[in-house]
């Protein structure tokens, strides 16, 4: 079988894993996906698609015996029952697309696309051809993230008022990576599909976007505000060049401020090379000392932090694509974070960084 044209094929499979293909072994790839989809008993990892030797020799030292393959024909021919995509942005539209056209299951990393019409013409081929389609929102399921969602349901914030995220790093040097299409588009995915999700659609959008002199193709730092009613109201910041990172979250509201300072530690667990695998129940577990903090005024309360699931991505997944549940992340979702940005960079002139100074 080269390919996996009937959705009745993968049903006949359901209870064995899902034979999961890569595609990309990059930084995304290679900590995000590959150990996730390995960790996931309801997945088997059964290739990757790479041709660059240095990252063949990556994957065969953390997943000895995990074949490198040169194209996504090539691991379909091999079984491939569903793929990941990560690959650099540019390519997701055209690699996702093909995929579809094979019957395949398919989660696309972020940004989902370059631009909201090729992610709306892809979602729409997906929904004709009937095979399952997700976007990797992985962040819906970060710590922090949970921990404001059960503080909001539980109604210990009273009625929020406004919502501060950031993702904001110091790389001057470098910048954004080539490969994430900038950092709106990059740190803009998370934060913005986040701030949909708590707290819906955005009627008013406003951003200011700005880019070094020598580095005009790709901006490096952005501040977006949402206005999603008359009272909720999102700030988001994303940059590389920001010397001095604010918290990851303040969310104030009628009956207090919630503070996160540090970032949710899955990233950094799989970068050390641990995973759901290797850590078991410790696995999105945070430390005390990154709790956030319940603040009224003079009055300070430490609010032990949900744990981290990053692990529930694929799972879900393998079981969407086995038509025993819906996929993880809607990808129409993804449709409307870009469009989202489109409307902030249409509203905003990037501007040198060196206008700012």
């Amino acid at each position: 079988m080269c390919a996996l044209t009937e959705r009745t094929t993968i049903a006949f499979m359901a209870r064995s894993p899902l034979r999961v293909g890569l595609l990309g072994y990059g930084f995304g790839g290679r900590f995000f996906h590959a150990p996730l989809i390995a960790s996931a008993p309801e997945c088997e990892l059964i290739g990757v698609v790479t041709r660059s030797e240095e990252r063949r020799g990556e994957l065969a030292r953390d997943h000895p015996g995990t074949p490198a393959y040169g194209s996504l024909a090539e691991l379909v021919a091999a079984g491939a029952q569903a793929v990941a995509i990560s690959t650099p942005a540019a390519t997701h539209t055209a690699l996702t697309q093909e995929a579809i056209a094979m019957g395949l299951p398919v989660v696309c990393d972020k940004p989902f696309a370059l631009d909201a019409a090729a992610a709306r013409e892809t979602v729409q081929l997906a929904e004709r051809a009937q095979v399952p389609l997700t976007v990797y929102q992985n962040r819906r399921w970060d710590s922090d993230l949970r921990t404001l969602r059960a503080l909001i349901a539980e109604g210990r914030l009273g009625a929020v008022r406004r919502f501060e995220s950031r993702f904001e790093r110091f790389a001057p040097e470098t910048g954004p990576p080539p490969a994430g299409g900038g950092t709106l588009l990059d740190f803009g995915s998370h934060l913005v599909d986040q701030a949909l999700l708590l707290f819906g659609p955005a009627r008013v959008v406003y951003a200011e976007i700005s880019f070094r002199d020598d580095r005009a193709a790709a901006d490096d730092d952005f501040f977006v505000v949402l206005q999603h009613d008359e009272e909720i109201v999102s700030h988001l910041w994303g940059s590389w060049v920001q010397g001095a990172p604010g918290p990851r979250f303040r969310v104030t509201g009628t009956a207090g401020t919630f503070v996160v300072a540090e970032p949710d530690g899955q990233e950094a667990v799989l970068v050390a090379g641990r995973s759901p695998a290797t850590e078991g129940d410790r696995w999105g577990v945070e430390p005390e000392e990154h709790w956030g903090w319940l603040r009224r005024g003079e009055v300070s309360e430490r609010v032990p932090s949900e744990r981290g699931r990053w692990d529930a991505f694929y799972p879900a997944f393998a079981a969407a694509a086995g038509g025993r549940g819906e996929v993880p992340v809607n990808p129409w979702d993804a449709v409307t974070a870009l469009e989202v940005m489109e409307a902030a960079r249409s509203g905003a002139e990037p501007r040198p960084m060196a206008q700012l100074r």
